[in-house]
């Protein structure tokens, strides 16, 4: 390990993400410390229903151990240590687990785990202390509502997984903590920083957010795809922090994909709301680093300011919101609409009606051509979705009346999915806690020891005000907005953010006065009826907007086709708008 830096790899950005890319980052090049990140809100959901099925000695991610088995022997060769949160909602059997893959080959390594973040069993004593567990896009009261809490997670910070790395842990296991705290923990282990070191935590934690969803921050999911060379064996992120909490981001040499201030800066914008990104560590903020590509997939990111964090944490809690079924039907031809609300009358006509439900959503997706060349060009999708506490009304009856109705109803009817049972849905509500119900605890060395949580004054922040002025062109052409400005969106629980930046500052300037909320509105109709924020990050030619309640309670309760709005951005990239020439014969693609 060098003196001066830490590298710290990822190798998961989700539960399911490559399976071998473990092993890639250990042989790949040098590595200080490898971390995985497993975790969402919906995995929490998931990990919940394994331990219903197989016991309490389940509950963590098991493709970690996999890879664990991969990689063991190789990282006590190479002094790597092993971050990572797979330890879900059952940390304690994960370790165990991971002991015994350590002992299978003959490894003397030390393990560690953390817990602390599950307070299922603490409402009672929640709501006694005055909190109220409001949640944060709805403002309506955990304990004012009837559906049962399947799982209730605090999300910790980083200390914890520096203080097991002070004592010596090779392997720490996390259950619910903050994405970039895998990073943050390893970063101030080595550098021995304290917890007033905002600025340095604020660095390494826009780093662990680079990092965190491995290949988006080295050319997966990029909007400006045709710039990355090779989607073949794309590599994962590497973090390279300095002790000033400065970093550069890379990828191993060898491997496919790209990193480029474009594929950074779409992952600084992922998944994020204002240009102050909370944690219960550090705030974070993203409108006042600097960006510098460096060529040859290399970027240096510095001046990351940080400021004390709030006295809150941040909590996920789902909750069991019933059952849900979903049928999709194919309507062709002429009358689309007319022959729609002919089948979707009699389908509830002979359900009873619509009031037998508790939720009903009836979309008819226009894919249809109006001069189609192929029959699949003719045809649009109706999708019918269904939801009740009454798994029985939701079930098998609700698909057979769809299918009762195929000779029966519109001329041309075909149905795209097959006969479904009724499935759970988990209902996302996060909330905020006082972080003084918190106590994160440590096992390691066959002890146990409490995560000091500590109270910070508030400190206030100067950052650079930058003046934008409007960028003015006469000569105009029309163009799809994803053609000159990069996208890149995603799901924060019920709401959903839309992060765009442009390559230089003209462009910018453009940008920042053309694309308002409303414009924004303009583009996308379908968004009209919902609140938007927008934040401005003028240090990184980017603009986020942030929609409230897009995504319902979150990706199992909504019925969207993009669950998570992963294809918010490209969809605004399919916009025509009026742009500079000058922009068109400099950036097009």
């Amino acid at each position: 390990m060098s003196k001066n830096t830490i590298k710290i790899a990822n190798c998961s950005g989700f539960y399911g993400d490559r399976l071998s890319a473990a092993k890639e980052m250990v042989d790949g090049g040098p590595i200080d410390v490898l971390t995985g990140d497993y975790l969402a809100e919906l995995t929490m959901a998931i990990l919940y229903g394994q331990k219903i099925q197989r016991g309490e000695k389940a509950g963590y991610v098991g493709t970690f151990l996999k890879q664990l088995k991969q990689i063991a022997s190789s990282c006590s060769e190479k002094n790597i240590k092993v971050v990572s949160n797979a330890g879900g909602l059952n940390p304690k059997s994960m370790a165990e687990e991971v002991k015994n893959i350590l002992d299978s080959e003959g490894l003397n390594l030390k393990v560690a785990y953390i817990d602390g973040d599950d307070f299922m069993d603490k409402f009672d004593e929640l709501k006694k202390n005055g909190e109220e567990l409001k949640n944060l896009d709805t403002g309506v009261s955990l304990f004012k509502q009837s559906l049962p809490a399947v799982s209730a997670n605090y999300y910790l910070g980083c200390w914890g997984i520096k203080q097991a790395l002070d004592e010596g842990a090779d392997i720490v296991i996390c259950p619910r903590v903050t994405d970039a705290a895998l990073v943050m923990g390893p970063a101030a282990w080595k550098f021995n920083w304290s917890r007033d070191n905002y600025d340095k935590l604020a660095g390494s934690l826009a780093a662990g957010h680079i990092i965190e969803c491995g290949a988006q921050a080295t050319g997966g999911n990029y909007s400006f795809f045709k710039e990355v060379p090779s989607f073949q064996n794309v590599g994962f992120p590497i973090a390279e922090i300095e002790e000033s909490g400065n970093f550069k981001i890379y990828k191993h040499k060898g491997t496919g994909g790209l990193v480029s201030t474009g594929t950074v800066t779409a992952q600084l914008l992922y998944e994020i709301s204002s240009p102050k990104y909370l944690s219960p560590d550090v705030i974070a903020h993203f409108d006042s680093l600097k960006i510098k590509d460096l060529g040859d997939d290399k970027v240096f990111i510095s001046n990351v300011k940080g400021s004390p964090p709030t006295s809150k944490h941040k909590a996920c809690i789902n909750l069991a919101g019933g059952y849900k079924n979903s049928m999709e039907l194919i309507v062709t031809g002429l009358d689309i609409e007319e022959k729609s609300k002919i089948f979707t009358d009699e389908l509830f006509r002979s359900l009873g009606g619509k009031d037998e439900f508790d939720d009903v959503s009836i979309q008819l997706i226009r894919t249809d051509k109006e001069e189609p060349l192929t029959n699949e060009e003719a045809m649009a999708i109706l999708k019918i979705d269904v939801k009740s506490s009454s798994p029985e009304k939701v079930g098998r009856i609700f698909s057979a009346k769809v299918i009762e109705l195929a000779l029966a109803n519109y001329p041309g009817w075909t149905a795209q999915s097959e006969i479904k049972q009724a499935s759970p849905f988990i209902s996302y509500w996060p909330a905020l806690v006082d972080s003084k119900n918190v106590e994160e605890k440590l096992h390691i060395n066959n002890k146990s020891k409490v995560i000091e949580i500590v109270k910070h004054q508030e400190q206030p922040i100067n950052l650079e005000k930058i003046n934008i002025d409007e960028y003015i062109s006469k000569d105009i052409e029309k163009i799809n907005f994803g053609r000159i400005f990069g996208t890149r969106s995603g799901d924060k629980g019920g709401c959903a953010n839309l992060g765009v930046w442009a390559k230089d500052t003209s462009s910018f300037s453009y940008l920042y006065h053309f694309l308002t909320v409303e414009q924004l509105k303009k583009l996308l109709p379908d968004l009209e009826r919902f609140e938007i924020e927008r934040y401005e990050l003028p240090n990184i030619f980017a603009l986020n907007f942030y929609v409230k309640g897009i995504l319902e309670n979150g990706v199992s309760s909504n019925n969207r086709k993009d669950g998570q709005a992963k294809s918010l951005g490209e969809y605004l990239g399919t916009k025509l708008i009026d742009c500079p020439k000058e922009f068109i014969e400099k950036y097009a693609n």
